[in-house]
C-alpha cells in the first residue's frame, strides 16, 4: 500500500459518542492521530471545529460524513470552514459507503463497536490512503480585491481625494497580488472594474486552491483581500490512493463480450458487457478495476479467448465440471443486477469460481500476518501453486536482505562513460544549485511562518469576538425561551383560576339555602363520570381518577357494553351505576347477577364542573331503593319462569296427571 506525506502529518479520526447530529448537541469520540501516537478523548462538536482550527489536520476521518453535518447544506458549510489543507475523508467508500467493520477487516485494521475504537480505526484507515476524500468545491479560487471601507469622505478629506486615495489604493493591492499569482507560475483570469483613481475591485479566477495561493485573506483599512472557492454543483469524492486490488473475473466471450468482476471477499464489484471492444480493450477495461487472481468460464473447456485472456494476466484458470446450467446460473446471480444473458453468465463463472475457492481465500488469510496485504499473497498461492509459507518466507526475506555491493576494478572508460560521468557532474552542479534554491526557499519560508502567526493572532482575536457572539445569541434565545415558559405558566394560572370559580358557583348553587342543609343534613355525594361502557373508556377513567367500590359512576353512553366489560364493572362492586342509553341483554345481566344497582341518568340530578361531578344523596338511595325492588320483582318473576318450565317439560316427557 503506497503512503503519502499525508502519514507525517496529524490525522482526526471522529466517530459520534452520544446525541444526534440532527437534534440535541451531539459529542464525539476524537482519535488524534500523527503516525506514532494517539490521543482519545470525548469532545463536544464546538470543541471539535476548535481543536481543528487550531491544529489544522492533514485528515479529519470518519466512518460517514453525516456524522458531523445534518444534511448537504451543513456538510457544505462544514467543509467550507475547514482550515486550508484540511480535507474530510470518509473512510468507508464514496456515495455508497460499506460498513466500517468490513473495511477494517479488509486492511488488517483493529476494528470494534465503541465510538472511540471505530474513530481509531477511521484514523488508522485515512493514514494507510484507505477513503475518499470529501469535496464540495472546484480547484477554481476566487480571489477578490476591494474597498475595505465606504467612499463617503471622512478623516477632513474632501470626497473626491477620499474616493481617489481608496480606489488608487484596491488597484496597488490588486498588482501585487498579480504579481504574486505570476511568481507562483499559477493561471489566472483577471476582470476589474475601473473607477475614479484607481479600481473599485478586482477578481482573480485562480486555477489552485487557497492552501496554494501565495495570498492570504485581509482587511487593513482602505483595501480588503476575500477568497473564496468555488462551489460544485453536488458532492464529489476522490480516492486517496488509486489503487487495484485482487479479484476473481469472469468472461463470457463472443459477439457480446461480457466480463464480471468479484471481489476476494465475495462482492459484486461491477459487470460490462460490449459488442465493439476487441481484447486488447476488455484486458485494459479489467486492469483498470484490479488485479485477477482467476480468470473463470462458464463452460468446459475453457475458450481460446478465455484463455488468451488468463494467460495475459498470469492467473489460475477455472472451469466447470460440465457447463453450467442454465437454472443454476440464474440462482446463482439472483442478487446481483445484470442487463443481458452475456452478463448473467460472466458473473455466474465468476461466482461459482469464487465459490470454489472460498476456503482456500480464508485458510490463506488466517495465515497471513496482519501488516501484510493478502492478495498478492493469494495471486503466488492460487495461480503460482505456491505454499503460503515459501511466500512469507520470500517476502520475510526481501524485507531483511541487505543491499548487495560490488567491487569494480578500475578501468579506462569507454566514450558513452565518459559521456555518462559528464552528465553527472552537470547533475551535481544542478543539485547544488537547487540547495542554494532551497536555502533561499527556506528564508521565505520563516518570513511566511512569521506572517502566518500574525494571522494565526488575528484569527484568534476574531474567533474570540465570535464566541463572544455566539454566547450572546444563546443568552438570547435562552431569555425567549424563558419568557415562553412564562406565558405558558400564567395561561395555566389564568385557567386554573376559571377553574376555582366555576367550582366555588357549584358550591354556591348546591347550598343556596343553608338552613334548610343544616335542617335536613341533607348532602352531595361525588360521581364519577365515564364516557362510555368499554372496558378502555374504564381503564382510562381509572388511570386519571381512579375508580373504587361504593363510587357512583355515571356512563354517558352506556350501549354496546359486553360479558368481559360488565365483569370488569361488577369487580369494582359500585354503589349505584348511572346510564344514558340502555344497556345490552347480556350487560345487563351480568350486572343483575353480580348485585349492582342501575338506573337511568335522568333519575338523579348530576351537577359537573369539568371532570367533576356530583349528585344530591337522597336522590341516590331513591334510586338505588327503586333498583331493589325492581330487582326483587325481577327475581319473583325468573322463579315463577323456571317453575312453568319445569311444569312444561314433565308433561312434555309423558308423564300426565296433575302437579
Amino acid at each position: 500500500m503506497q503512503r503519502t506525506a499525508a502519514l507525517d502529518d496529524v490525522i482526526f479520526g471522529v466517530d459520534v459518542q452520544s446525541g444526534d447530529v440532527r437534534g440535541d448537541a451531539p459529542s464525539y469520540a476524537l482519535v488524534i492521530f500523527d503516525g506514532e501516537s494517539i490521543d482519545r478523548d470525548v469532545v463536544s462538536r464546538r470543541k471539535l471545529r476548535r481543536l481543528i482550527d487550531d491544529r489544522e489536520p492533514a485528515i479529519v476521518a470518519t466512518d460517514n460524513m453525516y456524522e458531523l453535518a445534518a444534511d448537504k447544506d451543513a456538510l457544505v458549510h462544514f467543509l467550507r470552514e475547514l482550515p486550508d489543507g484540511t480535507r474530510l475523508v470518509q473512510v468507508t467508500g464514496d456515495e455508497q459507503p460499506e460498513p466500517l467493520s468490513r473495511v477494517a477487516s479488509r486492511h488488517g485494521v483493529a476494528y470494534g463497536k465503541d465510538p472511540m475504537k471505530e474513530a481509531e480505526a477511521a484514523a488508522r484507515l485515512a493514514a494507510g490512503n484507505v477513503g475518499y476524500a470529501v469535496s464540495a468545491f472546484s480547484e477554481t479560487t476566487e480571489v477578490k480585491v476591494s474597498r475595505g471601507r465606504s467612499t463617503g469622505g471622512g478623516g477632513g478629506w474632501s470626497e473626491d481625494r477620499f474616493t481617489r486615495r481608496i480606489h488608487g489604493s484596491v488597484k496597488k493591492l490588486a498588482r501585487e497580488v498579480e504579481r504574486e499569482l505570476e511568481a507562483a507560475n499559477l493561471e489566472y483570469d483577471r476582470d476589474v472594474t475601473e473607477k475614479y483613481g484607481g479600481f473599485s475591485n478586482a477578481v482573480f479566477e485562480v486555477e489552485a486552491p487557497p492552501e496554494d495561493i501565495p495570498v492570504s485573506r485581509e482587511r487593513s483599512g482602505d483595501t480588503r483581500i476575500e477568497i473564496e472557492r468555488e462551489r460544485l454543483e453536488g458532492i464529489e469524492f476522490e480516492p486517496l490512493a488509486h489503487r487495484r486490488d485482487h479479484v476473481v473475473v469472469g468472461v463470457d466471450p463472443g459477439t457480446t463480450t461480457a466480463v464480471a468482476v468479484v471481489g476476494l471477499d465475495g462482492e459484486v464489484l461491477e459487470v460490462h458487457s460490449t459488442r465493439t471492444a476487441d481484447t486488447a480493450a476488455v484486458i485494459e477495461w479489467i486492469i483498470e478495476r484490479g488485479r485477477p487472481i482467476v480468470v473463470a468460464a462458464d463452460v468446459t473447456p475453457m475458450p481460446e479467448t478465455v484463455e488468451k485472456l488468463r494467460r495475459s494476466f498470469d492467473a489460475a484458470a477455472w472451469t466447470p465440471d460440465s457447463d453450467l446450467p442454465v437454472d443454476e446460473k440464474l440462482h446463482r446471480t439472483r442478487e446481483a443486477a445484470t442487463d443481458n444473458d452475456h452478463e448473467r453468465d460472466a458473473l455466474a463463472a465468476a461466482l461459482e469460481a469464487y465459490d470454489d475457492h472460498a476456503d482456500q481465500f480464508e485458510r490463506v488469510a488466517a495465515k497471513v500476518p496482519p501488516r501484510e496485504e493478502v492478495g498478492p499473497v493469494l495471486a503466488r498461492v492460487v495461480a503460482g501453486e505456491e505454499s503460503v509459507e515459501s511466500v512469507l518466507d520470500d517476502l520475510a526475506d526481501e524485507e531483511s536482505e541487505p543491499a548487495e555491493t560490488t567491487e569494480h576494478t578500475p578501468r579506462d572508460l569507454t566514450a558513452e562513460e565518459k559521456q555518462i560521468k559528464r552528465l553527472q557532474d552537470r547533475v551535481d552542479r544542478l543539485e547544488s544549485h537547487v540547495a542554494d534554491l532551497n536555502e533561499t526557499i527556506e528564508t521565505k519560508d520563516e518570513t511566511i511562518s512569521d506572517l502566518r502567526d500574525k494571522l494565526e493572532s488575528a484569527r484568534s482575536e476574531q474567533r474570540a469576538e465570535t464566541r463572544k457572539r455566539r454566547e450572546v445569541t444563546r443568552l438570547e434565545r435562552e431569555n425567549d425561551r424563558l419568557e415562553r415558559e412564562l406565558q405558558s405558566e400564567r395561561e395555566r394560572v389564568e385557567d386554573l383560576e376559571g377553574k376555582l370559580e366555576r367550582l366555588k358557583a357549584l358550591w354556591k348553587l348546591d347550598h343556596s339555602n343553608f338552613a334548610e342543609v343544616e335542617e335536613t343534613k341533607e348532602g352531595l355525594v361525588p360521581v364519577k363520570v365515564v364516557e362510555k361502557f368499554t372496558t378502555a373508556a374504564i381503564e382510562d377513567a381509572d388511570d386519571r381518577f381512579g375508580l373504587a367500590e361504593g363510587d357512583i359512576i355515571l356512563f354517558r353512553d352506556a350501549t354496546g357494553a359486553g360479558r368481559s366489560t360488565a365483569e370488569r364493572l361488577a369487580d369494582l362492586d359500585p354503589k349505584l351505576v348511572l346510564r344514558t342509553g340502555g344497556l345490552s341483554d347480556v350487560s345487563d345481566e351480568v350486572l343483575f347477577e353480580e348485585d349492582v344497582p342501575v338506573a337511568p341518568a335522568d333519575s338523579v340530578t348530576v351537577q359537573e364542573v369539568d371532570e367533576l361531578a356530583v349528585a344530591r344523596e337522597r336522590e341516590v338511595e331513591a334510586a338505588i331503593e327503586e333498583w331493589r325492588e325492581y330487582a326483587s320483582d325481577r327475581e319473583k318473576a325468573r322463579t315463577a319462569e323456571m317453575v312453568d318450565a319445569l311444569i312444561s317439560e314433565h308433561r312434555a316427557s309423558g308423564h300426565g296427571g296433575s302437579v
